[in-house]
């Protein structure tokens, strides 16, 4: 699994605020639709930018709780949502999610399922903190759609294959629809959102995930520094003469309990 730590919470920190990942994350709150004095739930709060987002739509007389296992991300979210007395961070995880039953309006979780490994578990405890016909909005990337070009796709195949190892599933949006299903909820809609570039950006979702990648393949011992450096420099330097491209489709399922 991906540690995030506090340097890697400054680098989401950053990243995240990048029109690729802004929009994904937009269309979760478009998806969710929250609306004044709502109490939501933001599974997976990660640092907060989308608790803030939602604070502001549902207003002082509403509720948000941001859950998350990380402390340094909990950290981040509070510092950033410190102006919204309405909004709570606390520590908990889409399986231990430390509100009473049936009391949340709304849930959504952006890019959380992928490291779940008993997603049923985590959509019946979602279910659970649900109000009846509450509504649940769930966005995560299918990793299959991934397309990303290099002149090594031996070498790209082997780093992609490192990656595989920091989630518990690459598939979520494809296993969701069902479980939510048999868990009691009714599916309304599953809408992709595909990231697709031919250059590399310094906030884009390729860039970030470069950094990542390449830290974490060295880190558990994947691929040697001297590979994942060669992988790196190859995609930029693939940029620099017009050839790069990469592309990647993220899902958003919404559901209500039944």
């Amino acid at each position: 699994m991906l540690e995030f730590d506090a340097q890697t919470a400054q680098l989401l920190d950053t990243a995240y605020q990048g029109a690729d990942v802004t929009r994904r994350r937009q269309a979760s709150f478009d998806a969710l639709k929250p609306s004044p004095d709502e109490s939501i739930l933001d599974v997976g709060s990660g640092n907060g930018l989308l608790t803030a987002e939602l604070a502001r739509a549902v207003g002082p007389k509403g509720r948000v709780i941001g859950v998350d296992p990380s402390g340094d991300m909990r950290q981040s979210a509070i510092r950033r949502c410190r102006e919204f007395d309405w909004v709570d961070i606390v520590e908990g995880s889409a399986n231990h999610l430390p509100v009473a039953d049936a009391t949340i309006d709304k849930a959504v979780s952006v890019q959380v399922f992928e490291y779940i490994s008993d997603i049923s578990s985590a959509v019946k405890e979602v279910r659970r903190a649900l109000k009846p016909d509450g509504k649940l909005v769930v966005g995560d990337i299918h990793f299959d759609s991934l397309v990303w070009f290099s002149n090594s796709p031996e070498r790209m195949a082997r780093m992609l294959a490192a990656w595989d190892n920091h989630f518990a599933e690459r598939t979520v949006p494809a296993l969701l629809p069902p479980i939510l299903k048999n868990a009691g909820f009714a599916v309304e809609s599953v809408h992709p959102i595909t990231v697709c570039d031919h250059q590399l950006k310094p906030d884009g979702l390729a860039n970030m995930m470069m950094i990542l990648m390449e830290n974490y393949a060295v880190a558990n011992s994947y691929l040697s520094q001297e590979e994942a450096s060669k992988w790196a420099e190859e995609q930029r330097n693939l940029a620099a003469e017009g050839s790069f491209f990469f592309s990647v489709t993220h899902f958003v399922v919404s559901a209500r309990k039944i």
